[in-house]
């Protein structure tokens, strides 16, 4: 039964969903486990009421969320760490995808009389999930490591294949099926003009216009400008029949170097972490569980055999590439499902009669049961891989931090005004690392000046704190003047990351003691601090020993400034 009221469906799948990935992350499976299994019992292919039949409308919106992702991994990554790993993208990952397409399409071929029909099953599913494994590898904190690069690299690399693979559909579909409106050399320019057009948009015109809304203290417009350039990009690549995420993650490069990034990623986050959310939900809702019921060692002899295969290819190669065998574990675990991208493809093919509608729920159902096990083989990954080789004690990173700064052990400052300017120097001196935010676009182009890691970013952002790594930082210094963000930043600091010391500046007493209250280590009232400098400098000069003074404004300090604000 179809629920027709928008609310009441909406109220049974978040029911659904919550429950499910509450659950599933107490018992140790992961989140998306939980959120597919979700959108199985709420789908239309369940026994009980169902939240809507047109799961392919639901999928192909909450894809923005893949789009959203592969943004926000863009902004991780500048553009000299992606030609750093030329040689898995372009290496690794075509050979991955020749060699298991090939060996797939010669089982498929078993089964499948026309060998065009094999051919592209096989192709198809020698991808794997870029959606899943991201989201996967974001959840565990693995992307920075070894198997985490490579991983991502054999995904942007199955990206790109996505338009060979596209031109390959009609091609193998009958001669009536063919109709070339646009000739090779015109889809050529068009791509061309679209890749400068996102980089033109994303090295200049972008950076430009959040400039201007920042100074203008527009928060909601740099919001939605930031939205706009990743769904400009997006829908240029697949103008061009690339793949949306390709457009989103070339922006999210673009962007990676301006010192806007994580501010807009604290504003991307929610979004892209609800969108995925329920794009797990879509891809649950699309298991047709009556079609497995109906043949079930068909089905589970298919998803065995293509999951061996796939195991088997990417840990050869990663081994032949130079990978340690551990990570080579990894790397093979985590790729071995098939990708959403079949989903599409098997469509186009079905509507091209490349494949007819047996083979198309067939496959649909061997994509969705790969994915169901991802988390379960993940795990299972994890622990071959520990057995088969020590766990490295400091991980390899293609440098997760845009600033080149490890995330651990660093200060971070909020406020680089004169006196986040004045404390950046003692510590810069000290040679002790650190980076700094600031909401003055002015600040932040002074620190561009010294040559400091100093972005744009509201310190009382708790996206900001979490796209920063602050839980990593080994102290925070607090210099903004504006009680309340303080107020705001000491709190979600505290509740946060308890661990993390926070000292803090404070315009008088009671602003000091509201920080202590929030939760701040240590709070110092400017006015009153410089007074007793002030003073101690008069005693000094008037003869009264430095070790007296000394004791003597540890007094005062010791008894919360008691003595001199009576």
């Amino acid at each position: 039964m179809e629920l027709h009221s928008f609310i009441l469906s909406a109220i049974v799948l978040l029911t659904a969903a919550a429950l499910s990935v509450a659950l599933f992350k107490h018992l140790g499976l992961g989140s998306i486990l939980g959120l597919l299994v979700a959108g199985i019992i709420v789908g239309p292919h369940s026994p009980g009421p169902y939240v809507t039949a047109h799961v392919e409308d639901v999928r192909n919106f909450t894809e923005l969320g893949v789009v959203l992702l592969l943004f926000m991994i863009g902004l991780e990554m500048q553009p000299k760490r992606l030609w750093a790993l030329r040689r898995e993208v372009f290496g690794l990952g075509t050979v991955q995808i020749l060699l298991s397409g090939v060996l797939i399409g010669g089982y498929i071929a078993f089964y499948q009389p026309s060998w065009q029909a094999a051919l592209l099953i096989g192709f198809t599913m020698a991808l794997s999930s870029t959606a899943l494994v991201m989201q996967l590898l974001h959840e565990r904190g693995d992307l920075a490591t070894r198997h985490g690069t490579t991983a991502f690299a054999i995904l942007l690399m199955q990206d790109l294949a996505v338009v060979p693979m596209l031109a390959m559909v009609p091609l193998l579909s009958d001669p009536g099926g063919i109709s070339p409106e646009i000739s090779i050399g015109e889809q050529i320019l068009t791509l061309i003009g679209m890749v400068g057009l996102v980089i033109l948009c994303g090295r200049f015109v972008v950076p430009f216009a959040l400039e201007r809304l920042l100074r203008q203290n527009n928060r909601e417009a740099f919001a939605l400008v930031v939205m706009l350039s990743v769904f400009l990009a997006a829908w240029a690549m697949h103008k061009v029949g690339l793949s949306m995420a390709l457009g989103a993650f070339m922006m999210g490069m673009l962007l990676s170097t301006s010192r806007f990034s994580f501010q807009i990623q604290a504003h991307v986050e929610p979004f892209k972490g609800l969108l995925m959310s329920v794009f797990f939900v879509a891809v649950g809702m699309s298991i047709d569980l009556p079609a497995i019921v109906e043949q079930p060692l068909r089905l589970a002899q298919h998803v065995v055999v293509i999951l061996g295969i796939k195991l088997l290819v990417l840990f050869l190669i990663a081994l032949m590439f130079g990978l340690p065998r551990g990570v080579a574990t990894r790397v093979a675990f985590l790729l071995a499902q098939n990708g959403e991208f079949g989903f599409v493809l098997f469509g186009f093919a079905k509507a091209l009669g490349v494949i007819d509608g047996a083979t198309f729920v067939l496959a649909v159902s061997v994509i969705s049961v790969s994915m169901l096990l991802t988390p379960l083989l993940v795990r299972l990954g994890d622990n071959l891989a520990r057995r088969a080789e020590r766990r490295v004690t400091t991980p390899e990173s293609f440098g997760f931090e845009t600033t080149g700064i490890a995330p651990k052990e660093r200060v971070v400052i909020a406020g680089y005004g004169r006196v986040g300017h004045t404390i950046a120097t003692l510590l810069e001196v000290n040679q002790i690392p650190f980076i700094a935010f600031d909401t003055n676009p002015t600040n932040v182009e002074h620190g561009v000046r010294d040559g400091r890691a100093v972005y744009y970013g509201d310190i009382g952002d708790m996206e900001l704190l979490a796209a920063a790594q602050v839980g990593s930082a080994s102290l925070v210094i607090l210099t903004i003047d504006h009680g309340p963000t303080a107020l705001r930043a000491v709190s979600h600091i505290r509740h946060a990351y308890p661990h993390v010391p926070v000292i803090a500046r404070a315009r008088d007493l009671d602003a000091c003691g509201s920080l202590i209250r929030a939760g701040a280590t240590r709070a110092y009232p400017e006015a009153i601090e410089s007074s007793l400098r002030l003073g101690a400098e008069a005693l000094e000069m008037l003869g009264i020993p430095t070790d007296d003074v000394d004791s003597l404004l540890q007094g005062v300090r010791g008894q919360n400034y008691a003595q001199v604000v009576e």
